[in-house]
């Protein structure tokens, strides 16, 4: 039992498939590398928990 000898169209789909699987590589890998950036920087980051935090509420000035 002998393989077929694979039909052009089969290349130019796996070119196309390759194609598209790098791309989406290549969004996978920006989206890990923002979300480690973001980590990092340490920035605080707060949940909303439906409770006023002090820390989001304006000071008020004392006027003289």
């Amino acid at each position: 039992m002998s393989f077929r000898p694979e039909h052009e169209l089969h290349k130019r789909r796996f070119s196309r498939n390759l194609g598209v699987g790098l791309t989406l590589a290549a969004f996978v890998a920006l989206v890990f590398a923002l979300t480690v950036v973001k980590v990092k920087r340490g920035d605080p980051m707060q949940g909303y928990d439906h409770v006023v935090q002090p820390s989001s509420v304006p000071k008020e000035e004392v006027q003289p």
